[in-house]
């Protein structure tokens, strides 16, 4: 009897957990059939699957376990300037499981192998993913429901973990860039993931532009990737929230 009233117990514990990782990013509900952008999918590229299968020993060798910050994403994480990242989060066991190529398909892939909720339990998980999608062709409606499905995912198989949405930043030099309008459609489309309790969005974009919504050779070196000085003011623009994030 005692262990059928456990294993009861454990059932509707993890029914009550799934369906409120359902309830996150409701304005993009998961559909039949899901596009590619939200189906778990790893990508072919050598020095990719070099850097997943070098975090996936970090992870689950115990290495990654004390981290309090997650991050996720592309190579926009992955080459987060290291001496920037250090000044940030260095005090606060945060970890880089950036991997440059990512398209929001091959990060639900990645996620799928990671010991989230076991041995990788963060306090925050900081997301930035999708870029890679919209250059690629994807429609924005395909990418954010590829991204609501990352922070479901992350809120499914870790509940204590908060998830810091990051808006996918400006592509190409000037504000009339076709790209840019793709990537704030996707914007305008995940920012309804945050409720204030444990999604959180934030679009630090408007800030490695100028007033004419320029980016820089210096901030961004290809008008995509970001210098140490790009970086700076990344990690400055999402400090704020971090830091009430982690005190809360």
């Amino acid at each position: 009897m005692v262990r059928h009233a456990l294993a009861l117990a454990a059932l509707l514990l993890l029914g009550g957990t799934a369906a409120r990782a359902a309830e996150v990013c409701a304005g993009l509900p998961a559909r039949q059939p899901l596009p590619r952008e939200a189906r778990p999918e790893p990508l072919g590229d050598q020095s990719w699957l070099l850097r997943v299968t070098e975090l996936e020993r970090l992870a689950l060798g115990g290495e990654a376990q004390p981290a309090q910050m997650l991050f996720l994403g592309d190579s926009l994480v992955q080459a987060w300037a290291p001496l920037v990242f250090e000044h940030f989060y260095g005090d606060r066991q945060a970890v880089n499981f950036g991997a440059g190529g990512d398209t929001t398909q091959s990060l639900l892939w990645r996620l799928s192998r990671l010991p989230l909720g076991s041995g990788l339990k963060p306090r925050l998980a900081v997301v930035l993913v999708g870029t890679n999608n919209t250059a690629a062709g994807s429609r924005p409606e395909d990418t954010a429901l590829g991204i609501a499905e990352v922070v479901r995912t992350i809120r499914r198989r870790s509940p204590q973990t908060r998830v810091l949405l990051v808006g996918l930043l400006p592509r190409g030099g000037l504000a009339s860039e076709p790209m840019r309008a793709v990537n704030d459609r996707v914007n305008a489309l995940v920012a309804g993931c945050a409720d204030g309790q444990t999604v959180f969005y934030t679009a630090p974009g408007s800030m490695v532009v100028d007033r004419a919504g320029r980016l820089s050779d210096q901030v961004a070196y290809d008008h995509l990737h970001l210098t140490w000085l790009g970086y700076g003011i990344l990690s400055a623009a999402l400090e704020p929230q971090i830091r009430r994030l982690l005190w809360h």
